[in-house]
């Protein structure tokens, strides 16, 4: 299974494709972060780590998840 991770600060997103759904939750809760036109189409840079927290967690899928960076 891939998973890749986009870092910011402390965190990073994790994203799981294989078991992403496509909802599209994430685009329109927070578009300046997760933008499928774009490549890399997530982009941590475009909110704040807590608002990055609060739009992951509604991933009803759950290819979207935070990892803390040690």
């Amino acid at each position: 299974m891939t998973t890749k991770k986009y870092s910011k600060e402390d965190i990073s997103i994790v994203w799981k494709p294989d078991v992403c759904i496509h909802a599209g939750n994430c685009a329109r809760g927070l578009g300046q972060v997760f933008n499928p036109r774009d490549k890399p189409w997530i982009k941590p840079e475009g909110a704040t780590k807590a608002e990055i927290i609060a739009q992951v967690s509604q991933c009803p899928s759950g290819a979207l998840s935070i990892a803390t960076n040690e």
